[in-house]
């Protein structure tokens, strides 16, 4: 008698439901987030930090101005934003990743959704945003800011508010940017147009309602 090959549900085709169900489960937990606004940021930030810090007074702010948060749903700047979002009262949601080094999710978490894939994860961060808001952080963050961008680059979604905190962190990116992306004719000098970059919470809160205040906000993001 044949013996089975494995275990069929660990093939490739059988991943697929394994991301529907993802999919699925996001759309339905996060269909009733309209005000919503994606911080992202370095994991490895210390609450004693300035990035932690400024992130915390970030999403307190911007819960006084009528908007939730979502997160990563992490330690360091994710927590930060979490953080600042419940102690002002507001809804602070995580998209919790499931990685080989077990990322709990944060305490200051109202609402958490749980992924095993980046990319389905990466979505809820963008269809459910009003804005993307990136603080210092690593690949993550970069993977995370750079797919925003090239959406909108692209037209694939509308233009909205993408922000980076701290210039002084972001400079030497940008300069990059500048000198070799630009130059080389890689981007379009409007490319940098894209993003905003700022030092303070309030100049973020202030971006925000201030494109809002230009701008009629589209229904829920398709991507």
């Amino acid at each position: 008698m044949a013996t089975l090959k494995g275990d069929f549900t660990k093939e490739d085709p059988w991943r697929i439901f394994r991301i529907m169900s993802e999919f699925v489960d996001g759309f339905e937990e996060l269909s009733d987030v309209n005000n919503a606004v994606t911080i992202f940021g370095s994991a490895k930030s210390d609450p004693s930090s300035k990035f932690y810090k400024s992130a915390e007074t970030t999403a307190a702010l911007l819960v006084e101005h009528g908007y939730s948060v979502i997160t990563g749903a992490g330690p360091g700047i994710m927590e930060a934003a979490n953080k600042g979002a419940k102690k002002a009262g507001g809804e602070s949601i995580g998209l919790n990743i499931l990685i080989p080094t077990q990322q709990k999710p944060n305490k200051h978490i109202t609402r958490v959704v749980e992924f095993k894939y980046f990319f389905c994860r990466k979505v809820m961060f963008l269809k459910y945003a009003k804005a993307l808001v990136a603080f210092p952080g690593g690949f993550g963050t970069l993977d995370e800011f750079f797919e925003a961008i090239t959406l909108v680059q692209t037209n694939r979604i509308d233009s909205f508010p993408i922000i980076v905190v701290d210039k002084k962190y972001w400079k030497g990116l940008i300069s990059w940017m500048e000198d070799t992306l630009l130059s080389n004719k890689m981007i379009d000098k409007p490319d940098l147009g894209i993003f905003k970059v700022v030092d303070t919470p309030r100049e973020v809160v202030s971006l925000i309602n201030d494109f809002y205040k230009r701008n009629k906000p589209s229904p829920k993001r398709l991507l």
